[in-house]
This record gives C-alpha cells, structure tokens and sequence, in this order.
C-alpha cells in the first residue's frame, strides 16, 4: 500500500506548514487526481497509521477527487476520461494528447482550531493574523 508512504509525506508537509502556528488540526483536505496512482479508500485506510503521534492523530481526511483530462490537439478541448484506453476526443474523435489534469495529489486545506488558552490569550500581534 504506496499510500501510507504518501500520507507520511503530508504529514511532514503539514507539520512542517504549522511549525508557527499553535492550535489543533481537525481536518485535512487532499486534491487528488483519478490518474494519480493513489486510491481514496486506501488513503483513507491508510490515514490513521500515517498520522499517528503526530500533530495531525484525530484528524479528519477529506479527499475531493480530480477526474483525469485530456487536451485535445485538435479541438483544443479538456476531454474527461474514464479509462486509460479510451482518449479520443468526443466531439471530433480524434486521438487525445497530453494529460491536462488527473495527474495531482496535494493538500488542498488544513483546518486548525485555537485551544482555549489562545482564544483567551486574544489577537496577536502578528499582522497576517486576521
């Protein structure tokens, strides 16, 4: 399962993207592309092993999917495909070309809640707090 190997690497990216800011991680968003290699379910499987110990331990995973796309070097149209096989272009049939989008796997959003102390605390006076 390549998966958890993936989500230890999110895990580090977050951690790394929240060395400054306190408060608890509640959620996780990933973008990931059907023609990525990673399947949802196993991420999600895979989820609690990669973020146990870590800041990240309890948090939600939410996957949004990215339907793969080709580019048309005809019609300059995205075309979605469902199968690898099967990239000709609807409208014109012709032969797809490039992949356009499906290929990604990244962190879309991470949702961090302030504990109680820090709400207490009041504003910073970081200025990109806002």
């Amino acid at each position: 399962m390549h998966e958890l190997g993936l989500l230890a690497s999110v895990v580090t990216a977050v951690e790394d993207a929240l060395t400054d800011r306190p408060g608890t991680v509640s959620a996780v968003g990933l973008t990931v592309g059907t023609m990525s290699g990673a399947e949802p379910v196993a991420l999600d499987a895979a989820w609690p092993m990669a973020s146990a110990g870590t800041r990240l331990a309890g948090a939600r995973l939410v996957v949004e999917t990215v339907q793969a796309a080709v580019a048309c070097p005809t019609c300059a149209r995205d075309v979605e495909v469902d199968e690898l096989y099967a990239w000709r272009c609807p409208v014109c049939d012709t032969p797809a070309g490039a992949i356009s989008r499906g290929k990604e796997l990244s962190v879309a959003w991470v949702d961090v809640e302030e504990t109680a102390e820090e709400t207490a605390a009041g504003p910073t006076d970081d200025p990109t707090d806002g």
